[in-house]
């Protein structure tokens, strides 16, 4: 799926736009929590400008035919005065809700309380409904204080709450060790972490499938970016940027549709056997399905099964400041940024450089 490009006249100067119909916003940060405020008002001002991490390369991208967000977030509680607009402007979304328990153990200082969170949820729920929140506990930490019991715990906890409010529940192991950030972030902050061996994995998978069976919960389980096939234990490898889900939320967007593949089709009627549907065929309501086209983007891990979309944040901004952060180089990284940002809110970069 490639983006259309166009011109945007800035300042008086022509350049040139990535115009992506499905935006990410973001895996690089907490755009709902902290930059809610920005994102709207470059939604406004139609385009803004996204400073490439490897090359430090300014590139421009235009939201004039944006017609879905996906949003990732541990407090979207700011984006709720903002769903009416996307409504007005016909902007479908979901949102991939990161809702942890690390309240007691040191790991999520910067989070609100968990109360307050489980009310955010909720609430987003109501409004966009579950199948559009997505709960994810993750990632999945292991320390001298933190085990695979306590895990389950923490989940049953959080589940008890909310299993009523969304339809997925998406977790991923915590491989510190291979990832150079997360490792110096959590041995620069001291924290007793073990990494997991097959065996744990195995156990909690296990455990965590009966227990949301034992529960009634009945979510679907998935894991993000995980090489470790759990499908004995229904257990499936999450999409976090889900073509078909997008599908099924913004099926009567046309324009969309067309842009992704998507035909919608009418069953032959009411009475028709849902049997005879051919493969792959996913049910919309009205006795209407489509053929799922899902399409893993090829930038992204091999375990990543994403379809492609257009991340708009940007690392070393996170003011979360979690302990096992991947997106945040350092603490002060990320706080310098966040100052940057409050000086200059509605610049065309998240941080206003």
């Amino acid at each position: 799926m490639a983006w259309k490009k166009v011109t945007l006249n800035i300042n008086g100067l022509s350049v040139e736009a990535q115009a992506p119909e499905i935006i990410s916003a973001s895996r690089s940060t907490d755009i709902p929590a902290f930059y809610a405020d920005w994102f709207f008002h470059r939604l406004e001002a139609g385009y803004s400008v996204w400073n490439n991490p490897f090359n430090g390369m300014k590139s421009y991208v235009s939201f004039q035919n944006t017609r879905f967000i996906v949003f990732w977030s541990k407090n979207p509680k700011p984006l709720l005065p903002y769903l009416p607009v996307l409504k007005e402007k016909g902007i479908g979304c979901y949102v991939q809700f990161t809702l942890n328990d690390y309240e007691e153990d040191g790991l999520e200082t910067g989070v609100p309380p968990l109360e307050e969170r489980i009310g955010a949820f909720k609430a987003l729920s109501e409004i966009l409904g579950k199948e559009a929140v997505i709960w994810r506990f993750d990632p999945l930490i292991l320390t001298d204080g933190i085990s695979v019991d306590t895990l389950l715990e923490k989940i049953e906890r959080i589940g008890t709450e909310i299993h009523g409010c969304t339809e997925k529940l998406v977790f991923s192991f915590a491989d510190i060790a291979t990832y150079r950030r997360v490792k110096a972030n959590m041995d620069g902050s001291g924290i007793p972490y073990r990494e997991w061996d097959r065996q744990s994995m195995e156990e909690l998978a296990g455990r965590l499938s009966r227990l949301n069976h034992d529960k009634g919960w009945c979510l679907e389980l998935a894991t993000c970016g995980e090489n470790l096939d759990l499908g004995r234990y229904r257990i499936s490898r999450n999409r976090c940027i889900d073509g078909d889900l997008i599908a099924r939320l913004a099926w009567k967007d046309r324009e969309l549709m067309s842009a992704m593949g998507i035909c919608v089709q009418e069953q032959p009627g009411p009475d028709f056997d849902m049997n005879a549907l051919p493969y792959g065929a996913v049910l919309l309501p009205g006795n209407r399905y489509f053929i799922s086209n899902h399409r893993k983007d090829p930038g992204q891990r091999t375990a990543c099964g994403c379809m492609v979309s257009k991340d708009i944040g940007e690392y070393n901004t996170c003011p979360h400041l979690c302990e096992y952060c991947y997106a945040n180089a350092s603490k002060r990284a990320a706080t310098d940024n966040w100052k940057m940002h409050l000086k200059h809110p509605t610049g065309e970069t998240i941080t206003g450089k």
